[in-house]
């Protein structure tokens, strides 16, 4: 198996952080991206096999009357923001798209991960949206992760993944994702943000991951260093399988 772990944002210097993990969820791509150049920066600033994902514009996922966009600072007139979010088929939403790609190509990230807000309802004109933006979207060198929140049927969910090529993007401690292949788990606290994560809750993630060739793990609660840096110490005590091909290779962070 392959197994990156990570945090959910840069929660120390760059350079401190690159030397203890090998992966991080961008997250100001979600706010307000930054310029390519300080992309390219991070980039170049990383070791080679250091791993960027990163989280879509909000532009793209979110309605203006959600608070992050307050957040970001981002202002849309009152006229414009039935243009905005939800991946709504206008020229604004696709304007957000292409400077998440940007930041992408200049991260040279595998994966960008779109997590939807739960007042997200799945009806069929949003779900008609969903489709229309990932089908015309495909790109050969990168794979979408989808974080779907709120009421959204697992048949539908597994559906789209399906006819979609997305990976399904979730809390395991909250349900177990419906596609296989690629895991990608995001850690947001068993009861919150400041939840701290115990031995037993990651011998349990652990064994989750063991279950997929390919595991990403973020942590995003308030010890997401801490925890981050306990599962890595945890797995690299786990012998390897006895009938892996490249049990040297076992697993890779």
């Amino acid at each position: 198996m392959m197994l990156r772990i990570g945090c959910c944002g840069f929660t120390r210097a760059q350079s401190e952080y690159a030397r203890c993990l090998s992966l991080v969820e961008v997250q100001t791509t979600f706010y307000k991206p930054p310029r390519v150049e300080t992309a390219v920066r991070w980039r170049e600033a990383a070791p080679a096999d250091f791993q960027f994902t990163l989280k879509a514009w909000q532009l793209i996922t979110h309605e203006p009357s959600s608070p992050t966009y307050r957040r970001s600072g981002v202002h849309i007139p009152e006229g414009a923001r039935d243009r905005y979010g939800s991946f709504r088929p206008t020229p604004e939403v696709e304007e957000a798209w292409q400077r998440t790609l940007e930041i992408a190509h200049a991260l040279q990230a595998r994966l960008i991960l779109f997590q939807c807000p739960a007042s997200l309802p799945p009806d069929e004109m949003h779900v008609a949206w969903l489709r229309e933006f990932f089908r015309r979207h495909i790109q050969p060198d990168l794979t979408f992760a989808w974080e779907p929140r709120g009421c959204w049927p697992t048949v539908l969910i597994r559906e789209l993944c399906s006819e979609l090529e997305l990976i399904h993007a979730v809390d395991p401690f909250q349900g177990l994702p419906v596609t296989a292949g690629t895991a990608y788990f995001r850690l947001h606290g068993r009861s919150g943000y400041r939840y701290r994560y115990s031995d037993e809750d990651l011998r349990q993630l652990l064994s989750w991951c063991q279950e997929y060739p390919t595991a990403y793990v973020l942590f995003n609660n308030v010890s997401m260093w801490e925890d981050a840096l306990r599962f890595q110490a945890m797995v690299r005590t786990v012998e390897p399988p006895v009938n892996t091909e490249k049990a040297d290779n076992w697993p890779l962070f």
